[in-house]
């Protein structure tokens, strides 16, 4: 028999809020799982490594709360967003990820997205922003927002005074994988740099690579020189 689900924003104290958690790193969707069981009131009740698994999972389980990545192989979060916003559009999706963009907020408010959620403020902020844009408001910035338009306008403002460095999407780590290719390191070298698998290295070339159009790490190396996205020592 299937579970009795709750449609999103509908206040039933004796239901908890059913959420999908949508990370490619396993330690972190262990964590914001454990840290939901100890929050009264949710229920993790499915998982997703990749953004077309977030897209799956979200449509057949019909969670109130999608806590999505940014970053994701195969299919990147903001794709993910608009997929799921076009099939789904009930489901509150808040942004859950270690770096964003002012231009990705304002492009993820725009398709959909209710909050934004640092993952380095997760433990403070996480059960409340879920509260808040399941009660119908918005959650940007750690704080409850109600207008959204006036919020949207601010971060144009704020977007346009302070334009991003052009990065090509890349994001923090890949920007340090990019240095030590630079620097003439080894995949063996980067994993014990960073303390990540080769495996994972190897993913975040591939992304890296997708990004920026080069093929080689020759080609990556002169092209992160030529478009200053790492900076040389003298």
């Amino acid at each position: 028999m299937k579970d009795a689900v709750r449609r999103p924003g509908e206040a039933n104290s004796s239901t908890p809020i059913r959420v999908v958690v949508a990370d490619d790193h396993p330690v972190v969707r262990f964590g914001v799982k454990n840290m939901l069981e100890n929050e009264p009131g949710f229920e993790v009740v499915g998982e997703a490594e990749d953004g077309d698994v977030a897209i799956t999972e979200t449509l057949e389980r019909e969670p109130d709360i999608l806590l999505l990545d940014v970053m994701m192989p195969r299919l990147p979060g903001l794709e993910a967003l608009r997929a799921i916003m076009d099939k789904s559009p009930r489901v509150k999706i808040i942004l859950l990820t270690s770096t964003i963009t002012q231009q990705q907020i304002i492009e993820a408010l725009q398709i959909g997205a209710r909050g934004i959620v640092l993952k380095d403020a997760a433990a403070s902020d996480l059960s409340r922003s879920m509260r808040a844009v399941l009660s119908g408001d918005y959650w940007i910035g750690g704080e409850r927002v109600v207008n959204l338009v006036a919020a949207l306008n601010e971060l144009m403002k704020q977007a346009a005074a302070s334009p991003d460095k052009k990065t090509y999407g890349l994001t923090p780590r890949e920007i340090e994988v990019v240095t030590c290719i630079v620097e003439g390191c080894s995949n063996k070298d980067v994993a014990k740099q960073f303390s990540i698998s080769e495996e994972t290295v190897k993913r975040h070339l591939s992304n890296i690579f997708d990004k920026t159009g080069v093929s080689t790490r020759l080609e990556l190396a002169l092209f992160a020189i030529a478009h200053k996205l790492v900076t040389l020592d003298n």
